[in-house]
């Protein structure tokens, strides 16, 4: 009667090649993460847009930072916070910041005003290089 089961040596191997399967699928699915919660900024970034724009339609001018209610400073996932700097009325700049986990992202911060122009980096006047300003389209 042949005995049946593993040896520790074929247990250690199916081991070594899920650590080796780990070590190669990990940073892909936290870099998919990632981009997940860019998708996800961009999207609060281009509502508070569109929320600024309607209520400068009704008002005569855009509200100013403090008459932002809450509510629309919230991005899902929370790994971004929104910031708005609009002091006079005639003018606003939104920014979406990376918090936590997502400070690592190469894409940075997001940033757009009211004249619909779009940048990134870490401020609006310091753009990003040229091969990061695709975070915009993805």
């Amino acid at each position: 009667m042949k005995p049946r089961g593993f040896t520790l040596v074929e247990a250690m191997i199916v081991v070594a090649l899920i650590a080796v399967l780990a070590v190669i699928a990990l940073p892909h699915y936290n870099q998919y993460v990632m981009r997940s919660h860019r998708a996800h900024a961009r999207a609060a970034l281009m509502k508070l847009a569109q929320w600024m724009e309607r209520e400068a339609t009704v008002r005569g001018s855009y509200p100013l930072t403090s008459q932002i209610p809450a509510g629309q400073l919230v991005v899902e996932g929370g790994r971004y916070t929104l910031a708005v700097t609009s002091e006079t009325g005639w003018s606003h700049q939104l920014s979406a910041l990376p918090a936590g986990a997502q400070a690592a992202d190469a894409c940075g911060s997001f940033h757009i005003d009211h004249t619909g122009q779009r940048s990134q980096g870490a401020t609006a006047l310091v753009p990003a290089p040229m091969e990061s300003r695709s975070c915009w389209e993805r």
